[in-house]
């Protein structure tokens, strides 16, 4: 028996059998009964899981790479690459979603929506047209009252110094994780320029390039410059603020570190192995591709050193921190790589799971009620604990450079 006719034996809604490919490394235990595979789908990969109630390409046909799918997730179309979906996560038609991406639940996306090494809370919602790689968004606290990204927005991720150490982060995460938050709202037609940090509440006008850090919560920011044209000298590689990208990317990696944490201590609680397994992953994933984004900038520096004093004739404090970014450089990785394997007080700890599982006895087993049912000091000691992990990587990481 082929593992298309074990599928369908086992109540795997096969739509068009003839047209479908499944590849020999995908364990048919690890496709549910109940999900619904329609015409042209291709599945590949060994560490491919789809859970009961996913639906795979209604609008166009889907091909599946070593993706982690949860229940009742909707991917209507395109191309899904070692990413992970959680419960209820949907996604249109020509989808371009390659590795590193963690989806949580009831994330959506409309149609032609590009991801890679993505973080989503739940709720967090894409439109239309839209590349949205290297960056983490929280906010909202349900269907209705989401963060939103308009249609046709761009995170952009590539500098003309050729390196993506541009990571945004669009919230947090020791406020996001607990549900609880005012939406964030990026208005369509427009882009960030990262690496940026957006705070809680912040809603960006249609048409605006944001190009620096919107911390204040609960504002409208509205860009409308000058159109004045000029020209001003380039030097590739001269990195005139490298210490707000140092700080920039440290940030981000400590609320991964802090998610990864979160992920291992307390969702752990909730989802299967396999699909918790998959998370942690897509998090070092997203650490390890953000130390490598970062690596390459602190090698960059003696270059950068060179064209400082050719083109401003002296030296000054930037060139001396330039030197400890690069020369410091190995006992920063293993500072970041280290701080992964610390959960933080475990006082703190212990009082936040305290809380989880007096919530868990009034709310049941599922995540997302379970979290919205914690009391406000419960929500946060949660916070005040994973902030505090975030604070010591980052404080650990500038003392090293400065």
């Amino acid at each position: 028996m082929n593992k298309i006719d074990e599928l369908l034996k086992k109540g795997v809604k096969i739509l068009s059998p003839e047209s479908v490919e499944i590849s020999d490394e995908v364990k048919v235990e690890c496709i549910e009964k109940e999900v619904v595979i329609h015409a042209g789908c291709r599945i590949y990969g060994k560490d491919t899981l789809i859970k009961e109630g996913a639906e795979l390409g209604f609008e166009s046909p889907v091909t599946i790479y070593n993706c982690q799918i949860g229940r009742n997730v909707k991917l209507k179309g395109g191309v899904f690459y070692e990413s992970t979906f959680l419960d209820g996560v949907s996604i249109g038609f020509g989808a371009q979603i390659r590795e590193g991406c963690l989806l949580e639940e009831e994330a959506r996306c409309a149609h032609a929506v590009g991801l890679k090494q993505t973080i989503l809370f739940p709720y967090v919602t894409l439109g239309s047209l839209i590349n949205f790689c290297d960056l983490l968004m929280a906010g909202g606290t349900d269907k209705k009252n989401h963060s939103e990204v308009g249609s046709s927005y761009i995170h952009f991720n590539y500098t003309p110094n050729q390196d993506k150490a541009t990571a945004s982060l669009i919230g947090d995460v020791p406020r996001g994780v607990m549900l609880r938050e005012p939406p964030i709202f990026l208005g369509g037609q427009g882009g960030i320029i990262g690496p940026v940090r957006i705070g809680y509440g912040v809603v960006v006008a249609a048409g605006t390039i944001v190009r620096k850090d919107l911390l204040e919560e609960n504002t409208l920011f509205i860009d409308y410059p000058a159109r004045v044209s000029k020209k001003v000298p380039f030097h590739r590689g001269l990195y005139n603020n490298p210490k707000r990208i140092f700080k920039s990317n440290v940030f981000y990696i400590a609320n991964l570190i802090a998610l990864r944490i979160w992920y291992l201590d307390v969702r752990s609680v909730f989802l299967d192995k396999v699909l918790l397994d998959a998370a942690v992953a897509k998090l070092d994933m997203g650490i390890n591709e953000r130390i490598k984004r970062l690596r390459e900038v602190a090698y960059n520096m003696p270059k950068s050193i060179e064209l400082y004093k050719k083109i401003k004739g002296h030296e000054d404090g930037i060139v001396e921190w330039k030197e400890k970014f690069y020369k410091r450089w190995d006992q920063l990785e293993d500072l970041l790589l280290r701080e992964k394997q610390d959960h933080g007080d475990s006082k703190k700890k212990e009082a936040f799971l305290k809380a989880l599982q007096d919530s868990i006895q009034k709310n049941g087993n599922s995540y997302i009620p379970v979290i919205k049912g914690l009391d406000q000091k419960g929500s946060k000691k949660g916070t005040i604990w994973l902030q505090e992990i975030v604070d010591n990587v980052v404080k650990k990481a500038e003392k090293i450079v400065s």
